[in-house]
């Protein structure tokens, strides 16, 4: 008998998004430097308005999040009307793709780009565009080259996940003036606020019609367990995009952690600061020994191995010591591994691993 009751067209066709592992068997105490989480956790002031907020658990939270976007606003710099808040920056994702993609349109996205661009786009019933990077780099003219009168969105993270690579003002502004104009450039901030003087592309924002930044608190803040992100666009998308928002999607414990997170400059740029240099320090030393990686300027540096079997074997040594890193095959990078930058001690622990792998081949 033929199943009658079946998914939208495209819902089939997504491969479960696969985050990064937080357990080793045999390990009970393993370092997880898979998921690029803030290694110093969120700021004090956060965990006390989290405390807080707890004694209001019966009340329904803000319908508008008036707070959070006045805060972000006064922070950025920004109009407070233009911004929209969800649940992590995945959900500002899903809801500019529900909003302008859907069947016979295309959605454009980098081969080395975050999965949910492409869940997101499938999970509208669009059509996902994968467009070639020039060696883990964005190519503005190969991304210009793909668009068609069928595209909607054009999904860019700068810096990218998993590359930690990014492009600067002036390719992104000649990105978003080349567009077709029926079509809205994206661009994904999650790692912005470890780029020193980066505004995520507000500035391109404020100037055009057809720019959108997305942003996060699941990185440098430390609060990718409440799932707070946030968007900043023209007038007319974020309208759009209020209307397909559900009133109660942040929590009164997200919202209030969120807020005093974001007015905590002091400690963002402790941990600005702390990751730059650690960062480095790792690049740097695992180069000596042999595994190269790109200039990084997010929270992770991407490893690069010879093989994929010698990523895979060195991945494997690193479990034994208990370190958890990110394999990326699934990013088309089968001979790389995505070690989040941790503090000093797991920075040390992770080069000494390696260093211990490389000696024994």
């Amino acid at each position: 008998m033929t199943q009658l009751i079946a998914p939208q067209p495209g819902i089939m066709d997504i491969t479960l998004y696969q985050g990064g592992a937080s357990h080793v068997a045999g390990q009970e105490n393993a370092l997880k430097l898979s998921s690029n989480e803030n290694p110093f956790g969120p700021s004090p002031a956060a965990l006390k308005a989290y405390e807080r907020a707890g004694r209001e658990l019966h009340r329904y939270p803000s319908a508008d999040h008036v707070e959070l976007r006045a805060a972000i606003g006064e922070v950025h710099g920004l109009d407070p009307a233009r911004i929209i808040c969800g649940a992590g920056s995945d959900e500002i994702i899903a809801f500019l793709c529900q909003a302008y993609a859907g069947p016979e349109t295309e959605v454009i996205y980098t081969e080395h780009g975050f999965a949910m661009y492409r869940i997101s786009a499938l999970a509208a019933g669009a059509t996902p565009v994968e467009v070639k990077e020039h060696e883990r780099v964005t190519d503005v003219d190969a991304i210009l080259a793909a668009c068609t009168d069928k595209t909607r969105l054009v999904f860019l993270a700068n810096p990218n996940n998993p590359t930690g690579t990014m492009i600067g003002q002036g390719d992104i502004a000649r990105l978003a003036d080349g567009l077709p104009e029926q079509a809205l450039l994206v661009l994904d901030g999650a790692y912005a606020e470890y780029v020193d003087g980066y505004d995520g592309g507000a500035a391109l924002v404020d100037a055009r019609q057809n720019v959108v930044m997305t942003r996060t608190f699941s990185k440098i803040y430390g609060l990718g367990g409440l799932r707070v992100g946030w968007g900043y666009g023209p007038a007319h998308v974020v309208d759009v995009l209020s209307r397909v928002r559900g009133p109660f999607n942040l929590s009164n414990a997200a919202l209030a952690a969120a807020e005093a997170s974001v007015r905590d400059v002091a400690y963002v740029d402790h941990c600005r600061a702390e990751n730059a240099r650690w960062r480095v320090w790792m690049a740097d030393a695992l180069a000596e020994i042999g595994v190269p990686s790109d200039v990084s300027l997010a929270n992770f540096i991407l490893a690069r191995f010879t093989s994929q079997a010698e990523a895979e074997a060195c991945d494997l040594h690193l479990q034994s010591q208990g370190l958890i890193v990110r394999r990326v095959a699934g990013y088309k990078l089968p001979t790389c591994l995505r070690i989040t930058v941790g503090d000093e001690s797991g920075c040390r622990r992770v080069v000494h691993a390696v260093r211990q792998f490389k000696e024994a081949e």
